[in-house]
């Protein structure tokens, strides 16, 4: 199968991008490495089975030559900068919602039909169902992400509806792990390094967050291709769990050892967009057979042993 990645120098991406070549798939990437580093391809580059173009996917001419002779879309590129999305709004309709629309028709262009999206939990809003099924009402979205993630899987569905697309949108919790360059445990290992007595945090500390490990979400992904055939495929991912910001804080605390002051600000939510409580159903993939290996304190404590591997990430970002 030859499998075309967006974003394939991000996080998630990256880590997709080997998982296909280490099952025998060729690769197709594409960045423009706005937030994705070369470095993450560095294994993939080595492989004659992968090739990589730098571009831009609002430039359709250059997503049309891309996109030639393959045969799935892996559609994981995107700006996911939720917390400064009231800073730029037209960054997030740009990155998410239009360049989705290019590839879907640099897709009908080519004659591919198939397209794996990476959507958000984010899309639920402040849910009133708790835990959050697929098939949850959509409350009024609270962040610029979250509205252009939505439009983003409503385009794909009119495109499965009108040109006979074949689906599957998985709406993910955050993601821990490998290649983590963006997040809460992120900042903080960050701060915590620079000044290990105290720790500033957005929010009370109270939200209640998922999480889910990549190798996890990948495992997923690619075990919902072989059970789930329907023309369009929903699912949640993530744990069957929780956390408050304050747990994690203390898992990362005693990971390095320190008792740092904690500083709050900003109230109950830490910025405009911030859910409260993030809590997903997962149900549905889980009655395919799919259930995560790690929890969600073994996901951070593997993205703090990444983080501390990878000192160097601290100061890209």
């Amino acid at each position: 199968m030859k499998c075309f990645v967006t974003g394939a120098a991000g996080f998630i991406g990256s880590n997709l991008v080997d998982r296909l070549l280490q099952d025998g798939h060729t690769v197709v990437g594409v960045d423009n490495f706005s937030t994705g580093l070369a470095e993450f391809l560095n294994a993939a580059r080595q492989n004659k089975l992968f090739t990589l173009f730098e571009g831009n996917l609002l430039d359709r001419d250059f997503l049309n030559g891309a996109m030639h002779d393959c045969d799935i879309v892996f559609h994981l590129a995107a700006n996911a900068d939720v917390r400064f999305g009231a800073d730029h709004p037209e960054k997030d309709l740009q990155q998410n919602t239009i360049a989705t629309s290019h590839v879907l028709m640099a897709m009908q262009k080519n004659r591919i039909q198939k397209i794996i999206f990476a959507s958000t939990g984010s899309i639920y809003g402040d849910a009133e169902i708790i835990p959050t099924p697929e098939n949850s009402p959509f409350p009024i979205q609270t962040s610029f992400y979250g509205a252009s993630k939505l439009a983003a899987e409503s385009l794909i569905q009119a495109y499965c509806e009108g040109f006979g697309f074949q689906t599957w949108i998985f709406r993910f919790v955050s993601i821990l792990g490998e290649r983590y360059t963006h997040g809460h445990v992120f900042d903080f290992y960050k701060q915590l390094l620079a000044h290990p007595d105290q720790l500033n945090v957005l929010g009370d500390g109270k939200q209640k967050k998922s999480y889910l490990y990549v190798q996890d979400c990948i495992n997923a992904i690619l075990f919902s291709l072989n059970f789930s055939k329907e023309k369009i495929n929903i699912f949640n991912l993530g744990t069957d769990e929780y956390c408050e910001v304050n747990n994690s804080i203390q898992w990362i605390s005693d990971y390095l050892k320190i008792t740092p002051k904690v500083v709050y600000s900003g109230g109950k939510k830490g910025w405009i967009g911030d859910n409260p409580f993030i809590f997903l159903d997962c149900k549905k993939i889980h009655d395919l057979g799919w259930n995560p290996k790690l929890s969600i304190k073994e996901g951070v404590i593997q993205t703090l042993q990444f983080l501390e591997r990878n000192k160097w990430l601290l100061n890209e970002k």
